[in-house]
């Protein structure tokens, strides 16, 4: 793990030198480091958060993938249920029309 180096002497020196008491400036420099490593993220940190990511969209591919075959089988449910129903219907259509056409042939 590759630390953040913070020269807290340099800090509080630089602050002595523009008229800052020297326990102040300690105490500003002590601070500062710890919110520097608290705050920043070091690159393990940095590597396991790529891989979360990484297993959390591997996650979400296999999901999509599922929900793309689910949709693709209540297409294909839904197109075979309507072609039934046009048949149906085309069929439907053509036995009332031979029947008219049959009717109009007896009465001419």
């Amino acid at each position: 793990m590759t630390a953040i180096t913070f020269d807290t002497l340099a800090y509080s020196k630089k602050l002595r030198a523009v008229g800052v008491k020297e326990e102040q400036a300690e105490v500003q420099a002590e601070i500062l480091a710890a919110v520097i490593d608290e705050q920043m993220a070091s690159s393990r940190d940095l590597k396991e958060l790529e891989l979360a990511m990484k297993h959390d969209l591997k996650e979400l591919e296999l999901a999509m993938k599922h929900d793309l075959k689910e949709l693709e089988f209540r297409l294909d449910y839904k197109i075979d249920s309507l072609e039934q129903n046009l048949i149906l219907k085309l069929g439907g259509m053509l036995v009332v029309g031979i029947g008219a056409v049959a009717t109009l042939v007896k009465i001419l």
